[in-house]
């Protein structure tokens, strides 16, 4: 194992295999900053480069793309509030909340170094938990699968919101994204619901075109009804001053970066969660890392805590390697042509990849170690002047991010209607905003809806209510009930501290 995990990382350092993962992670660079491009789509027009060069060559060049598109989108989503990848709408809460308070500089740097140990730590998971997650990945059928999203969905209570109410308002936000993630074929039966006999409505509604409506135009507006810049007035070159200040946030709270990196590991290793479901859940469980009722009302609101918890998510992109390599079970889209990939250039994964192309296995988890340190290193030297962006007047870049948004909903599906769509959601997340609903329910509820139903209908279809008795099903509906039922304990217990505290006095 020694030898092979040396021979990996030569295989990598060969000058042309790492000129190509070089390559590979500068277009992930890009592609992250730029909203709506995505990994996948980005990888799908990367292929057609690889056909002439040898294993050791293609996969630094596409894992090195792939592993950096989630840290670089992070940066346009703390700094203009519009999500440079699906999967990173959830950092926007905190990190642009940050960045308007003008202390972009810290939230960018806590995203990078937190984002950078979750892709650390989800890459020695790939390299030492093949053997023992084996037997987990493959005893996970579709019941147990329902009832994880179910697990995730019980973070509505906690991305509710503080106030009085707050929790039913959080209740009918999610509703209302289940109902819409309803629209367009019944995914078993092939029936049409909300469609209006509208053919774009077919294939459901897009995510990318929502998450932009959602929190890119709501901003937009804001920032033309005040006329100033997204931070404020504040003194020049104060904006970038905090970066080693968020660097050391992330060590401060290094324990809660490892609890949202192990959160990434769990989610990335189950197929067809997603890295927006890890973001959210990771999100979820850092509000839940508040020890006062302020604490927790901090959060959406520039809590450092609301970005580190979404960034160390990253994790589950090596994660998400391993059911690829291992069992041949793509984790996400990106994966899925990853695998393409592997039978393009002759490789079948399984039970090879553990023995004859052990080394090549090794070469994936250091390339996704090695193209994170490359851009995270490369963003913290230019950080100041991403940060700097913050100052520009509202005026001049009101449309720089109109044109961001719009670019982003367009590539859903090249269509004029992902463009409505956009604009849509955006009125939808502005009155939202205005009556106080919140919306990360809402595009929970979204992520999950259509998940929930396929994973139900197949079990309810294949085991009828037996499923509900299998012994991890079990285990995973009350742990779900205590995911759901702590945030109204911890509100209890501080309550009554803080009783017990004015009674002392």
């Amino acid at each position: 194992m020694f030898e092979a995990l040396i021979s990996g990382l030569l295989m990598v350092l060969q000058w042309k295999s790492f000129l190509y993962l070089v390559i590979g992670a500068f277009i992930g660079y890009w592609v992250g900053i730029l909203p709506g491009i995505g990994g996948g789509a980005a990888l799908a027009l990367m292929m057609p480069f690889i056909y002439k060069m040898t294993p050791g060559e293609a996969f630094p060049f596409l894992l090195g793309m792939h592993s950096v598109v989630q840290t670089t989108g992070d940066i346009t989503s703390i700094l203009f509030g519009v999500p440079g990848e699906p999967t990173t709408v959830a950092i926007i809460l905190d990190g642009h909340a940050m960045a308007k308070k003008g202390e972009a500089g810290r939230a960018l740097g806590a995203a990078l170094m937190s984002a950078l140990l979750g892709a650390l730590i989800g890459a020695s998971f790939l390299a030492l938990a093949i053997p023992v997650v084996r037997p987990l990945v493959l005893s996970f059928g579709s019941p147990e699968m329902f009832m994880v999203i179910i697990l995730g969905l019980t973070c509505i209570s906690t991305l509710s919101g503080h106030g009085k109410g707050s929790l039913l308002l959080g209740l009918i936000s999610a509703a209302l994204g289940l109902i819409f993630s309803l629209v367009g074929q019944d995914r078993q039966a092939g029936i049409l619901r909300f469609t209006f006999g509208q053919l774009y409505l077919w294939n459901g509604l897009a995510l990318i075109p929502i998450a932009m409506g959602f929190f890119a135009i709501p901003e937009i507006i804001d920032l033309a009804v005040t006329g100033s810049s997204i931070a404020g007035a504040l003194p020049a070159g104060k904006l970038g001053k905090g970066v080693m200040e968020g660097i050391k946030d992330t060590f401060r709270h290094f324990s809660l970066t490892l609890r949202c990196s192990l959160i990434g590991v769990f989610i990335g290793i189950m197929p067809g969660l997603g890295g927006a479901v890890a973001q959210w859940v990771s999100y979820a469980h850092a509000t839940q890392s508040a020890k006062t009722e302020e604490e927790r009302a901090g959060f959406g609101k520039g809590d450092v805590r609301g970005v580190i918890g979404p960034a160390s998510a990253n994790s589950k992109e090596g994660a998400g390697l391993l059911p690829t390599v291992g069992f041949g079970i793509p984790a996400s889209t990106g994966t899925a042509i990853l695998l393409g990939a592997f039978f393009l250039l002759g490789i079948v994964p399984g039970p090879d990849m553990l023995t004859k192309y052990l080394p090549l296995t090794f070469s994936l988890v250091w390339t996704v170690i090695i193209a994170n340190i490359l851009v995270v290193a490369a963003s913290l030297l230019f950080i100041n002047r991403l940060a700097s962006m913050t100052e520009i007047r509202g005026s001049i870049i009101i449309p720089f991010i109109l044109l961001l948004t719009f670019i982003g909903g367009y590539t859903a599906n090249n269509h004029i209607g992902d463009l409505i769509l956009t604009l849509a959601s955006g009125g939808v997340g502005y009155l939202m905003v205005r009556f106080g609903f919140p919306r990360p329910p809402f595009i929970l509820g979204f992520i999950l809806g259509h998940l929930a139903e396929t994973y139900f209908y197949i079990s309810t279809t294949r085991y009828g209510v037996e499923w509900l008795y299998r012994p991890k099903v079990i285990v995973i509906f009350l742990l779900a009930v205590a995911v759901a039922l702590y945030p109204t304990y911890q509100r209890g217990r501080l309550g009554r501290k803080e009783k017990e505290s004015e009674v002392k006095r």
